[in-house]
């Protein structure tokens, strides 16, 4: 490898982006992503794979490019694919892992995800495609982002009630007649800017129509994105526990969920600790992680965080394999300042993904704490209303 690019790896920012291998005749090879360029770049210094080692092996450049965030990085890195065709990424297009979004050019059309296998169905005429994209999963969060700011419909017209997603604020109300055919054309027109990267018409568009979501562009968190960056989804299921107590007396549990890239306040569990002794939380956590996992019909998060350090983390570990889980485990454990600390057997790529997303894990840290004190503080509130 070439000393210019090892020494573009090694200062290349920890932020999302894209990447562009170049040859001496100053050709894109391979055009890649990051939600974090430095560590993922630093891959290629050692590569394993075969492809990979050739294609590095004729690298003469590197150009970097860096994007607010992930969602931005994934469809800048498609159009840079579709545009120039890199050797490499033509190749790896072969793989039928690889999907696509297509927008029909229809009436009150919306967006689908299709294996690439299923591209010779449709005439490009005929409707809109954006991709190579890697993977089902990282497809499926992506549109669930993209609906947040772009709420199309894929419910039937003239329904006698509103469909759930118009409920949720994720569906124009084709269904109940809230938009005219012309103005729904116009959110699906404004997607597929966004999908080609014309952020100036899409702002221009959400200033007129929906001010409110404009702010959603800057705002929006990697954290749905990052299903197969690092082998872990989230857009499934993160659950954090939290103890609360007054000076040891009425010490409470609360277990609240993550998914989706929200909080799901229907899954939030309360437990009122029976056993552990007062200000003892470790034999609390303890407890709290016991009763909740002797409930398989509640489902199982594919990510714990507990609120705290190692110890923390290895009272969950236990529990984990008392009831013979493979779950990881993360804990925030206050220091001068935040820090982020890791369980056993969780792959440096997770670690790195973890560390880029910290502000959203604390968010998550600090609404299991504010479940667990309003929930103390309605017990104490009953206590003394008795002991009048």
């Amino acid at each position: 490898m070439k000393k210019k690019i090892i020494e573009k790896i090694k200062n290349a920012p920890l932020k999302p982006g894209v990447y562009l291998f170049k040859n001496k005749e100053k050709k894109n090879i391979y055009i890649g992503r990051a939600v974090n360029l430095r560590h993922r770049l630093k891959n290629y210094l050692n590569p394993t794979d075969p492809r990979i080692k050739k294609m590095v092996a004729e690298a003469d450049d590197l150009i970097i490019k860096t994007t607010k965030n992930l969602l931005q990085a994934i469809i800048l890195e498609a159009n840079l694919i579709k545009k120039y065709e890199p050797f490499y990424n033509v190749k790896e297009k072969d793989n039928r892992s690889f999907v696509y979004i297509m927008i029909p050019k229809t009436k009150w059309s919306y967006p689908k995800i299709i294996r690439g296998r299923e591209l010779n169905k449709y005439l490009l005429s005929d409707a809109f495609v954006f991709g190579p994209i890697k993977s089902y999963s990282l497809a499926k969060n992506f549109l669930f982002l993209i609906r947040k700011i772009f709420p199309f419909s894929t419910c039937r017209l003239n329904q006698s009630r509103p469909c759930f997603y118009f409920q949720i604020s994720l569906c124009a109300g084709k269904c109940v007649g809230k938009i005219s055919e012309n103005d729904y054309q116009k959110i699906i027109n404004a997607m597929i800017d966004f999908l080609n990267g014309k952020m100036r018409k899409v702002k221009k568009f959400l200033k007129t129509y929906y001010p409110e979501k404009l702010s959603f562009l800057d705002q929006i968190d990697d954290t749905a994105l990052m299903v197969k960056e690092a082998e872990i989804n989230f857009q499934q299921r993160i659950e954090a526990y939290d103890i609360s107590h007054f000076g040891g007396k009425q010490t409470v549990g609360s277990l609240i969920v993550f998914e989706n890239n929200d909080f799901n306040p229907s899954c939030y569990k309360r437990f009122k600790i029976r056993n552990a002794l007062a200000h003892d939380d470790l034999s609390a956590l303890k407890e709290m992680l016991e009763r909740r996992f002797n409930h398989p019909e509640w489902g199982y998060p594919d990510l714990i965080l507990v609120d705290g350090g190692r110890t923390q983390i290895k009272v969950a570990e236990e529990v984990l394999k008392e009831k013979k889980l493979k779950i990881p485990v993360i804990g925030i454990a206050k220091f001068k300042n935040d820090k982020l600390i890791f369980g056993k057997n969780i792959k440096k790529s997770v670690k790195e993904l973890l560390e880029t997303s910290f502000d959203t894990l604390r968010k998550i840290r600090d609404e299991a704490h504010r479940f667990a004190n309003s929930y103390r503080k309605k017990l104490m509130r009953i206590k003394n209303l008795y002991s009048l």
